[in-house]
């Protein structure tokens, strides 16, 4: 099928089927934070959740019409009718009318194994329940959609029936008819296969298709429909779901778009995936996947020296699209699996004017160090350090003469860690002493008292993280420590690294290269300028 001038609808149901994985549990508020980023970014429709299930869902369509949305429809998700009940008599269906959308989705029975053995009703009165359901709230001016539960599995136990359901709810008047790969088991070319099949025996009616990833396979499932022509796209960010998740809606709308040529989002919102994906997974409490298509920190990032020399002489001989389409960037690595050319373009990347030989010299240096334990990768400022001490005209801020750290627990006044500092700064030999919550905060306060006389900007960088690795368990307290020290200063945060069997030790060289970057590398309108 041509994919000329064609478009898919984005239905997003992270609020309801993503809340499902296990470990997310969202509130009123953060509902309604994704809602906004969710039509700013432009999907078609925003399924809110199931409003005759838990009063956090009502609560949420009440609060919903309150915002003025520019792109997406809310629609309330609910099933059909009960058996032997009317759709106006069922709480249920009442539920999906008080929610006041203007789109409804009912989800209904396609497998004959959930009719008799899940509802435990006659085939007949599932058609009637499908139906039905679906011409009252057409009735009342709604937009219909119909999920089609457990089509694709359904259809192989009783193919005719599965047709059956399907025409049920064209008679109800579904505006739209979802084709559910509810056990995500499917194969593309089956989902290809049987919506050719449907198309077929119902050419005039649109279709959707809402797979989930039991098989790994959500993503290629959806685009194989799309391929066979359905319009509609359900799924969530992230790809959040039950089991194994939904349908990733973030690599689904860059492969629509850059792949397929199929528009998805109105013009220019594709770059906001990075930022929208990265956003979700901060409301869910979810560490963001840095390894995702498109919008992970690590899908454009490149490691192996000949990848990095090919992208140095073209971008693209290494990369499918460019970053920026997705709001996302490039990033070079820097490893013991380097070549000179990730240390020539980590310098760019830092300002820093290197030559080749003081590139090579840096780069023997970090494989040297990651034979014992340090690893570069997450430790960028560590990095920029060395390319700036490669320079022949280097002068260090500071030599350390030595340093004593003291930790005590007396009784009477219980537990104390103390360390003294004694440097040559440009000649002069300050000696000072600190007292912390532990011997590296002790470590770091002292430091720090030593330095600010010369350097005041110290005082606005801050420690953020401390993280601590046992390289080798095997060897119990002689094991080689790996110490990861994030600092910040405003808005910019950067991480360095020491290793070790001292873990004071490999703790004090990561703090030296936290304050050397912030002085002397870090961007010149993050930090005031260094005195001479």
């Amino acid at each position: 099928m041509t994919q000329a001038a064609r478009s898919v609808a984005i239905y997003d149901t992270t609020l309801r089927d993503g809340t499902q994985r296990e470990g997310i549990a969202l509130s009123l508020p953060d509902k309604l934070r994704v809602t906004e980023m969710l039509d700013q970014l432009g999907v078609a429709y925003i399924e809110g959740g199931w409003p005759g299930s838990n009063p956090k869902d009502a609560g949420y369509f009440e609060a919903v019409q309150g915002m003025t949305l520019h792109h997406a429809k809310i629609a309330a998700f609910g099933s059909t009718c009960r058996k032997n009940t009317p759709p106006q008599e069922d709480a249920n269906i009442q539920a999906l009318v008080d929610a006041k959308t203007p789109v409804v989705t009912v989800v209904g029975k396609t497998s004959m194994l959930h009719v008799t053995d899940v509802l435990q009703t006659t085939p007949e009165e599932n058609l009637r329940m499908i139906r039905d359901s679906l011409a009252y709230l057409k009735s009342l001016g709604k937009e219909v959609i119909y999920d089609a539960e457990h089509f694709f599995d359904g259809l192989k136990l009783d193919l005719e029936y599965a047709l059956e359901t399907i025409g049920a709810a064209i008679a109800g008047g579904a505006d739209v008819v979802v084709l559910c790969d509810t056990n995500g088991g499917s194969m593309p070319w089956e989902v290809a296969r049987y919506v050719d099949l449907v198309h077929r025996t119902f050419p005039d009616v649109p279709l959707g298709i809402h797979t989930h990833n039991d098989g790994e396979l959500a993503v290629a499932n959806s685009l194989a429909a799309v391929d066979a022509g359905v319009v509609q796209v359900q799924g969530t960010i992230n790809g959040y779901g039950e089991r194994c998740g939904n349908a990733n809606l973030i690599s689904i709308m860059g492969d629509l778009e850059l792949k397929m040529g199929i528009r998805c989002l109105p013009d220019g919102s594709l770059r906001h995936l990075t930022k929208v994906s990265r956003a979700v997974a901060e409301i869910a409490n979810l560490a963001p996947d840095n390894h995702h298509a498109y919008v992970g920190k690590s899908a454009f990032a490149h490691k192996g020296g000949i990848h990095v020399a090919a992208i140095r002489r073209n971008v693209d001989s290494y990369q499918h699209i460019d970053p920026a389409l997705v709001g996302n960037e490039m990033r070079i690595l820097v490893s013991d699996l380097s070549g000179q050319g990730n240390l020539l373009s980590k310098a760019e990347e830092f300002g820093l004017d290197v030559s080749k030989a003081e590139a090579v010299r840096v780069l023997d240096e970090i494989k040297r160090l990651e034979s014992q334990g340090y690893v570069f990768e997450g430790a960028e400022a560590s990095v920029a350090v060395r390319l700036h001490r490669a320079k022949p005209d280097y002068k260090p801020l500071f030599t350390l003469i030595d340093f004593t750290v003291i930790v005590e627990d007396r009784r009477g006044r219980g537990e104390l860690a103390e360390a003294m500092v004694k440097l040559d700064i440009d000649g002069d030999v300050v000696h000072t002493a600190a007292e912390g919550n532990g011997p590296v905060n002790a470590l770091d306060l002292a430091l720090r008292k030593a330095l600010i006389p010369r350097y005041p900007q110290i005082t606005d960088f801050q420690l953020a993280d401390y993280k601590v690795r046992i390289l080798d368990s095997a060897n119990g307290t002689a094991a080689t420590t790996r110490v990861l020290i994030d600092t910040q200063n405003g808005s910019q945060r950067w991480s360095s690294v020491g290793a070790g069997q001292n873990i004071i030790r490999a703790s004090w060289l990561a703090l030296v290269d936290s304050v050397e970057y912030g002085l002397c590398v870090a961007p010149k309108d993050e930090k005031e300028a260094v005195a001479d």
